[in-house]
């Protein structure tokens, strides 16, 4: 049986099913065996007055997913609907790829998924607001 292995460093705190998990003084290695179980780092958590770019809103409702905040089944569609609009604007072979999986992902309801491959789009996002500043 297969599953998500979380590395974590001494400290560091993950949400899983709701409930905040802090880690000891080391670094550990857990392995989560139960499938479908959301999980959401909370280094990389998105605040609320963080979400003011097109792939952070859409980051920030997967992640209000994961935390256990709104159900999934409500917010798939939504979630689905910004991933849509992201790809009309994001038309590169590489955002396309990470677009594509968290698509997928969602369909998949592996929302974990979905948030790992739209974080991978927030470097590109920044270098493109900052050219548009410029």
């Amino acid at each position: 049986m297969s599953g998500l292995i979380l590395k974590l460093g001494p400290k560091e705190r993950v949400l899983i099913n709701g409930a905040v998990i802090e880690n000891g003084d080391k670094r550990s290695r857990l392995a989560i065996r139960t499938p479908n179980a959301n999980i959401l780092r909370l280094k990389d958590a998105i605040h609320p007055e963080e979400a003011t770019t097109p792939v952070r809103r859409v980051c920030y409702a997967t992640q209000l997913i994961l935390s256990g905040d709104v159900d999934a089944g409500e917010h798939k569609l939504q979630i689905l609907r910004k991933v849509e609009e992201l790809s009309r604007i994001l038309t590169d072979d590489d955002s396309r790829k990470f677009l594509d999986e968290a698509t997928s992902a969602v369909g998949e309801a592996q929302y974990y998924r979905c948030l790992k491959a739209l974080r991978a789009l927030l470097p590109r996002e920044e270098r493109l607001l900052a050219a548009r500043l410029q």
